[in-house]
């Protein structure tokens, strides 16, 4: 019986060795290449059926199209398209108006990448942050490292004492604040 087992196991080893051998050949072929082309992370999964996630919400907003422009800057589109869970506080575009002039396109510019990111990240805390869970004096940690403040005034939920929130929207992965002031993140020590 064993002898058996043994010429079994030999002759399926000879198989498959037999498989993965292919004779070399010494011809060159040419290949024309095709272009790469290049790939899209989760940003580029196509749903039209699913609940919008953050970056979708802010895309279909007509009053998002700064903040839009500054996270494909940024390049944290496919960040922010993942599952998350995120609490991303929107500034309007009347918002980033409000900012000095030339202050927004100058955060646009390829090299003040690094800068823009930080002020973005300063507008998304991991996690899901219900209005109705926030507490007045709340401190929230952001993705950047710093935190913001919470405070609740006459039913209103304001952020660093700067930015009210006037819209809350739920989101595939997580939610979205709107809200009337674009958040500064504290000066580095």
């Amino acid at each position: 019986m064993k002898k058996i087992i043994l010429a079994g196991v030999f002759i399926y080893c000879l198989l498959l060795i037999s498989c993965n051998n292919t004779p070399a050949t010494t011809e060159t072929t040419t290949t024309q290449q095709e272009p790469e082309q290049k790939t899209a992370g989760q940003s580029g999964v196509k749903d039209d059926v699913s609940q919008k996630n953050v970056v979708q919400i802010a895309i279909g907003s007509k009053d998002h199209t700064t903040l839009v422009a500054a996270v494909k800057a940024a390049e944290l589109v496919d960040v922010l398209s993942n599952t998350g869970p995120f609490t991303v506080f929107a500034p309007t575009n009347a918002a980033f108006d409000k900012l000095p002039a030339g202050t927004v396109e100058g955060l646009l510019k390829p090299e003040k990448k690094d800068a823009l990111t930080d002020i973005l990240q300063y507008h998304v805390s991991v996690g899901v942050f219900k209005e109705e869970g926030m507490t007045d004096g709340e401190v929230i940690g952001q993705v950047n490292g710093d935190n913001i403040t919470i405070t609740k005034k006459d039913g209103k939920t304001i952020v660093n004492g700067t930015a009210t929130v006037v819209a809350v929207i739920p989101a595939s992965n997580g939610i979205v604040y709107v809200v009337d002031g674009v958040l500064l993140p504290p000066a580095k020590k």
